[in-house]
């Protein structure tokens, strides 16, 4: 009898968050971030480990460059739910993005924290693209002294070239870019294009033919190429 009466106290109580949640939600998909967030903030207040609100309102954070913020909503999930693979890489971007706007010397220290939640994210999901793309760009933009190597670049590179061909090739051609082995470069954006006509891969190659190689008239070419293939 007790049990009926307190469902019946908090019926109206979640029907209330569940609406207010609904609302917040359709404002998000529209874009309507700074409506959507106060609405999330109100569904918060009455379920503080809704794993979804908090989510929610970090990628808000996240799209606004509210970087501490961002940090603690993904802070709180992962350590609500510590075996979801996506938590943890949310975490580590935001806490990268912080890293980026802090002081050099404490950015240091955020260091091991970042690439650690990134490697636990493949930890928990051995499929994650992109967790390895967030640890190739550590490893080529850190000093060696800081734990950056070409090296364990290249061997995340050939880990995503087994579970997907295209972000194989994109990422060592990116890796042959940043050492300015542009041929190589050149070489691996092409693979991915005949693997996958992707716009990413025509921009990558166009980019490096116009920024690198000083060819506008190849990377005008490459542009065109996929422009026609999209008829």
């Amino acid at each position: 009898m007790k049990q009926m009466v307190l469902i019946f106290l908090l019926f109206p109580i979640l029907i209330w968050s569940q609406s207010n949640f609904e609302k917040a939600e359709k404002l998000f998909e529209i874009q309507k971030f700074d409506k959507a967030k106060t609405l999330f903030e109100t569904v918060l207040k009455e379920n503080p480990s809704d794993l979804k609100t908090l989510e929610y309102l970090g990628d808000i954070s996240s799209h606004n460059k509210e970087w501490d913020q961002a940090v603690g909503y993904y802070k709180k999930m992962k350590q609500l739910n510590p075996f979801e693979a996506n938590y943890f890489y949310k975490y580590g971007a935001a806490l990268g993005m912080k890293a980026l706007n802090v002081s050099k010397l404490k950015a240091f220290g955020m260091i091991d924290e970042i690439r650690g939640s990134f490697e636990k994210t493949i930890v928990l999901n051995p499929k994650h693209i992109e967790a390895r793309w967030a640890l190739i760009e550590m490893n080529l933009e850190l000093p060696g002294i800081a734990g950056g190597s070409q090296a364990k670049a290249i061997k995340y590179s050939d880990e995503l070239l087994r579970l997907s061909s295209i972000d194989g090739y994109l990422s060592r051609g990116h890796i042959d870019e940043y050492f300015k082995r542009y041929s190589d470069a050149e070489r691996q954006y092409k693979h991915a294009i005949i693997v996958s006509k992707s716009k990413k891969s025509y921009q990558m190659l166009a980019s490096l033919y116009q920024k690198k190689m000083n060819q506008p008239a190849k990377a005008k070419s490459v542009l065109e190429e996929y422009r026609k293939n999209q008829h």
